[in-house]
């Protein structure tokens, strides 16, 4: 979150903003009136820091200072104090010629932090310097926090306010119905009386009702005749509400606090089928819900940063908002500081996707600074995981471990294949960005301990016989079972030749007697698998089946599972309780990252879209047409059974990738055969409108092969 602001600015140690809000909202979690801390460390901001600034005026100028902390002043390396009066704001002359300000602080509530303006070349912002007395001096951190009367003790988080859908009683209670899921502050308007007024919140109906088996709930004690406002002293998750109120107690209105953070869809999709319209629009809302201080899991429940969670959330968001600070603050609260003691939310292969994470991170924006900003932790990580390595060089997980994969019933002690595939991954991300910051030597290290457990991998794990990779090994002997999850993930990053991907299909993305996948999370990796095959028209019918099946039972956000096998009374069990599944789970936004890259089927080939791909596929529909958000504006296209758009945006080169059962026509540029039916067109030029007319295949089971699949 470094930005060099042309004004002033508040200013801190770096991370430290994004490490202590972590911390601050990783406690908000609570279990029917219980706090749930999180089960891995919370790390804190530096509590005491110094800032310096070295100035040189032709004549003296007067600098106006706030401060968030206790501090104090010192010029030029004296041991005595520079005098100031002691206000919020307050100011401070400098003399003329060179001089250095230290300004040291102290604050254990929130995060030391300065704010000056004054003359030219005096405002903070990140050319002033910061050091947490660790023998370092950085460059200062900052975001958007701008004025000086607003510093960093909060989150700038805005409000609407919402009125209910539907007021009704029900054995009694009142019911109070927002329409769709909703997060914020519940207010009475003109409450009188003397008692309690109880809520109940729910994300379903049932829950609402529920009562005190609710997962969270709230009591407001009313204690004046004369009519006042009461508001909620929690930020709670749900549509419904139960209100129960002793007697005597009244109000005039109830009305909803929304607290979000504004975000603009600068990404689109529609087509002929409305349902997957519906879809698609109830995944922006999940997705939305769940992007806020940090890319969370759940609204309801955990309100936790998961790294695979958010790994899925930094994707889809690349194809409705493209809101990257998010995104950079994730990753830093994810990472925290100095020494890695256990892996990523004590998960093994979440610490894989952390790694993952940065890679697609760069490879959607071509943000170089923010990499070589986090280089050393990644480092440093990576040689935690590296020492942990057994004497073939692949990972286990120790008894403190967390070995996930995904929820299903599956042998996670020993040698994973799935674990393995992720590390070698992230070794092959370290080497990646080692080669673009100029580390040879750790670019030559991470590229042969890569090359090396990759061949581990195949001789290890690939079973020809059974078409794809088997799931593992333990004490020597191997694991033949054959679970998706390795395959589709060999798929993802590129490992299989053709015969392999044409083997995975066949026999374990295709074969029904392998074990189903139930959670949107990996259900999400499963269809990206299938449309890398050319399985598009299928995967859209399974975003039909199961996102529609969660529509169909009511849902107005997605779910952290759905199994339409149950039947509706216990669709909401999870974790062995009655009302403990998330009904707002960003991972549930799946559909917008399968429609945005493998429908419109645009994707960046070169950090930051310098040079990106489309190749749309119409899916057994009559028309597709959206937007792709870029570093540098969208990317549209339309398609109808006769016609494809592409209009560009501000920067890159694309090639437009499609079939055409006769040769097409194109407004601009040459078109190139480069198979019996694929075509391809360059898209050179900036902001432009290409117009193709072609003929579709009448076999659509034809795959257009044209190009390869590497993320």
């Amino acid at each position: 979150m470094d930005k060099n602001h042309n004004q002033a600015t508040w200013i801190w140690y770096p991370d430290d903003y994004e490490i202590w809000l972590h911390q601050k909202v990783s406690v908000l979690r609570q279990f029917r009136g219980y706090i749930c801390p999180p089960s891995w460390r919370l790390d804190s901001a530096y509590t005491s820091v110094k800032f310096r600034k070295t100035f040189d005026f032709a004549q003296p100028e007067l600098l106006t200072l706030s401060v968030q902390g206790t501090y104090v002043l010192h010029m030029d390396g004296s041991m005595t104090p520079v005098p100031y009066e002691r206000r919020p704001v307050t100011s401070l002359l400098i003399p003329a010629g060179k001089h250095e300000l230290t300004v040291t602080v102290y604050n254990d509530q929130t995060i030391p932090a300065v704010y000056a303006t004054g003359g030219a070349n005096s405002c903070t912002d990140n050319t002033w310097e910061v050091s947490a007395y660790n023998g370092k001096w950085v460059r200062a951190a900052s975001w958007n926090f701008h004025d000086i009367c607003c510093p960093p003790s909060g989150f700038p988080f805005s409000y609407e306010t919402v009125r209910p859908t539907s007021i009704s009683t029900v054995n009694g209670a009142i019911i109070v119905d927002f329409g769709r899921e909703t997060f914020g502050y519940i207010k009475f308007l003109g409450a009188a009386g003397k008692g309690t007024i109880r809520l109940y919140y729910g994300e379903s109906l049932q829950e609402a009702m529920a009562g005190e088996l609710a997962e969270t709930f709230d009591e407001l004690a009313i204690e004046s005749d004369t009519p006042l406002d009461y508001t909620t002293s929690v930020t709670r998750a749900f549509r419904y509400i139960q209100l129960r109120a002793d007697e005597g107690i009244s109000w005039r209105e109830l009305i909803h606090e929304y607290e979000y953070v504004p975000l603009e869809k600068h990404g689109s999709f529609s087509c002929s089928d409305e349902r997957i319209n519906q879809i698609w629009d109830v995944s922006a809302h999940t997705l939305h819900m769940n992007m806020r201080e940090f890319i969370f899991d759940g609204m309801k429940r955990d309100r936790w940063v998961w790294s695979g969670d958010a790994n899925l959330g930094f994707l889809i968001n690349n194809y409705v908002f493209f809101e990257q600070d998010v995104t950079k603050r994730t990753l830093v609260a994810l990472r925290g500081k100095e020494p890695v003691e256990i892996h990523m939310n004590t998960i093994m292969d979440y610490t894989f996707y952390w790694f993952i994470s940065l890679s697609e991170y760069y490879l959607y924006t071509g943000d170089i600074a923010f990499i070589e900003a986090n280089y050393a932790k990644m480092l440093s990580l990576m040689n935690f995981c590296l020492k942990r390595c057994n004497d073939d060089g692949m990972m286990e997980g120790y008894p403190d471990d967390w070995v996930f994969v995904d929820w299903a019933p599956m042998e996670r002690r020993g040698e994973l294949c799935f674990e393995q595939l992720l590390f070698c991954r992230s070794m092959e991300t370290m080497a990646g960005f080692a080669k673009e910051l100029g580390d040879k030597e750790d670019e030559e290290r991470f590229v042969k301990l890569a090359e090396k457990l990759r061949q581990t991998i195949f001789s290890l794990f690939w079973d020809e016989e059974q078409g794809g990779l088997i799931h593992g090994r333990l004490d020597g002997e191997l694991n033949q079972q054959m679970l998706k999850y390795p395959s589709m993930f060999a798929m993802r990053f590129g490992y299989l030749d053709l015969a392999q991907q044409e083997m995975v299909r066949q026999h374990v993305l295709l074969n029904e007697g392998i074990q189903k996948i139930s959670t949107p999370f990996m259900r999400f990796f499963e269809l990206e698998a299938l449309c890398q095959i050319g399985e598009q028209e299928r995967v859209l019918q399974e975003i039909r089946d199961y996102w529609g099946g969660m529509l169909d039972l009511g849902a107005t956000t997605f779910w952290e599972e759905y199994d339409p096998s149950l039947p509706d009374e216990l669709q909401y069990d999870m974790y062995g309780d009655k009302f403990r599944k998330s009904l707002c789970h960003a991972w549930g936004a799946a559909p917008i990252y399968l429609t945005g890259k493998y429908v419109l089927g645009v994707k960046p080939l070169k950090p930051g879209y310098k040079h990106y791909q489309v190749e749309p596929h119409l899916c057994g529909l009559d028309w597709i047409k959206g937007a792709v958000p870029t570093p540098d504006g969208e990317i549209v296209v339309y398609m109808d059974k006769s016609r494809i758009n592409v209009t560009t945006s501000s920067s890159g080169t694309g090639v437009l990738s499609f079939t055409s059962e006769w040769p097409p026509e194109a407004n601009e540029g040459e078109l190139k055969r480069v198979s019996e039916f694929g075509y391809e067109l360059i898209l050179s030029r900036l902001n432009f409108q290409y117009e193709i007319i072609f003929r579709p295949l009448i076999q659509q089971s034809i795959r257009n092969s044209t190009t390869s699949e590497m993320l």
